[in-house]
């Protein structure tokens, strides 16, 4: 994502080029940004407890959360081992590459006694399985009748193919497994527009719409579901098999999206003091895979907090912590064009 944020971004931008150039020129290969990833500020548990506050606090209800990390389901089995959270389900964020793009499906509640065997058989197909292939792994979660699958974000061209072959290689996944696939999903980190789309599709499919929240930071999740399942099973089987979902937009939604999306960034940057060793600095929690495969924490390669120029936005990022800062944000980056009204925010 660095190349693709910073490009049109003039001083920030040709540093992060220059910087680039010279890594190329000292090692003799170019520097790979897919190589890099970070992992977010919260512990499993402070992203759970920080979701269950809101429902709580906000609506009074008694909350159910399926934390869905990319690829990964070891969230909610850290989770488990806590008394006060053994029921959280084990869910997972699976990237399905898809003609010359990729796809996001939310998979919630696995059987947690088949859960590593069931994300080593996605992991495989992401890593470069046939189509056939994915036809099976979605055959395997449906044989599962406690098991959702949700489209997530589906109109969103992350990997930047353009619109229109975007929409077009999405047509064929619906076409080959729209029967495998239970809902669709209204993402909290995406435009007013983008989400009314959804909806539009939801209804050509005749699929349940239901929330979903990408939250990276700590911002709780903008869209949620009310339900009256007592457990989450119970809510996979109301989605699901009762085809029923109710989905609120939360007030934080109606904040302009771009200061959403810096607040964002400022979380991840930011210290945590109250954290575990390793997980207090923001160059604790961002890596780097070297050609070896060996994966390292920028923390012990920048040993002085790296180059100037990324110790410079580090500064600036922080600032915006600063109320003012953010009061003036909010005037400056409030897009109305991409709002909804209050005719649409009852749909």
């Amino acid at each position: 994502m660095v190349p693709q944020y910073t490009a049109k971004l003039p001083l920030l931008g040709a540093a992060i080029r220059r910087q680039a150039a010279e890594y190329s020129a000292e090692e003799g290969r170019p520097f790979d940004f897919n190589q890099a990833f970070w992992t977010p500020p919260l512990t499993p548990r402070q992203a759970y407890r920080l979701e269950e506050k809101q429902i709580e606090r906000r609506l009074q209800l008694s909350p159910l959360v399926s934390l869905t990390d990319h690829d990964d389901t070891r969230a909610a089995a850290l989770l488990r081992v806590i008394n006060q959270f053994r029921s959280a389900p084990v869910s997972i964020e699976w990237t399905i590459p898809f003609g010359l793009t990729f796809f996001h499906l939310g998979v919630h509640n696995l059987p947690a006694e088949h859960a590593e065997e069931l994300q080593s058989k996605m992991a495989s197909y992401t890593s470069g399985g046939a189509c056939r292939q994915l036809t099976d792994c979605l055959e395997t979660l449906n044989s599962y009748p406690q098991v959702l699958i949700v489209l997530n974000h589906p109109l969103w061209d992350e990997k930047g193919i353009g619109s229109a072959l975007h929409r077009g290689t999405l047509s064929r996944l619906l076409e080959t497994h729209r029967r495998r696939i239970h809902a669709v999903e209204v993402n909290g980190l995406r435009p007013w527009v983008e989400n009314k789309a959804v909806l539009s599709l939801g209804r050509e499919l005749d699929w349940p719409v239901i929330s979903g929240g990408d939250r990276h930071g700590r911002e709780p999740n903008a869209v949620l579901n009310v339900s009256t399942a007592d457990s989450f099973s119970e809510f996979v089987e109301e989605v699901r098999y009762g085809r029923k979902s109710h989905v609120i937009f939360m007030q934080q939604y109606r904040d302009p999206l771009r200061l959403r999306i810096l607040q964002t960034i400022v979380d991840v940057v930011r210290d945590y003091p109250e954290n575990v060793e390793g997980r207090r600095s923001w160059s604790d929690r961002v890596f780097f895979r070297d050609p070896q495969g060996s994966t390292t924490a920028l923390t012990h390669i920048w040993k002085d907090g790296g180059p100037k120029i990324v110790r410079q936005l580090i500064c600036a990022m922080r600032l915006l912590e600063w109320r003012g800062a953010q009061s003036a944000l909010r005037i400056a980056l409030d897009d109305r064009s991409g709002k909804w009204s209050e005719r649409e925010a009852s749909v």
